[in-house]
C-alpha cells in the first residue's frame, strides 16, 4: 500500500467515522428529544433539521466520502491489493450500500413524507409515530454500517 493509498485510506476511515457520530446522534439522543415534544413541534423540529441538512457540510462529508470509497474500491480491484485490498472492498461495500444507498432508499423518502406532513393536521400523531419508528431504524443501521466501514478502512493498512 502506498503512501498516496494509505492516506486517502486514513481520510475515508475519517469520514466513515464522522458519518457514524452523525447517526449515532440521532439514535443515542436527537430522536428522543424530538420524541419527547408536543406532535406537531416534533415534527416541525424535524421538518426544519432535514431541510437545514441538506447543505454543504453534510453533503460533502457523506458524498465525499462516498466517492473515496469508490475509488478505494477501485484501487482494490485493479492493484493486487491483497488482504488490505480486502477490506478496502468490504469498507466500502458496507458504506455505499448501508449509509448511502440506505440514505437515499429509505431515509430521504421518510424524509419527504414528513416534509409533506401538516404538523398540525389530524394525521400527524400517526405520521410522526410511523416517520420514528420506521427512520430511527434504518438510522441505526446506516450508523452500525458507518462504523463497521470505519473499522474495515482502519484494519486495511495492518494487514499490508
Amino acid at each position: 500500500m502506498s503512501d498516496s493509498v494509505w492516506a486517502l485510506t486514513l481520510a475515508t476511515a475519517l469520514g466513515c467515522g464522522l458519518a457514524a457520530g452523525v447517526f449515532f446522534s440521532f439514535s443515542a439522543f436527537v430522536m428522543e428529544g424530538l420524541a419527547r415534544l408536543p406532535t406537531g413541534q416534533g415534527i416541525s423540529a424535524m421538518q426544519s433539521i432535514n431541510r437545514t441538512a441538506v447543505r454543504p457540510p453534510l453533503l460533502i462529508a457523506l458524498f465525499g466520502t462516498a466517492v473515496l470509497c469508490l475509488g478505494l474500491a477501485v484501487w482494490a480491484l485493479t492493484s493486487s491489493g491483497g488482504r488490505p485490498g480486502a477490506w478496502l472492498l468490504a469498507g466500502g461495500g458496507l458504506y455505499l450500500v448501508g449509509v448511502i444507498g440506505v440514505t437515499i432508499g429509505l431515509n430521504v423518502p421518510l424524509n419527504d413524507e414528513l416534509a409533506a406532513l401538516d404538523p398540525e393536521s389530524a394525521e400527524a400523531a400517526g405520521g410522526w409515530a410511523h416517520y420514528q419508528a420506521s427512520w430511527i431504524r434504518w438510522n441505526h443501521l446506516r450508523g452500525a454500517a458507518a462504523l463497521a466501514a470505519a473499522a474495515a478502512f482502519s484494519a486495511a493498512p495492518a494487514t499490508a
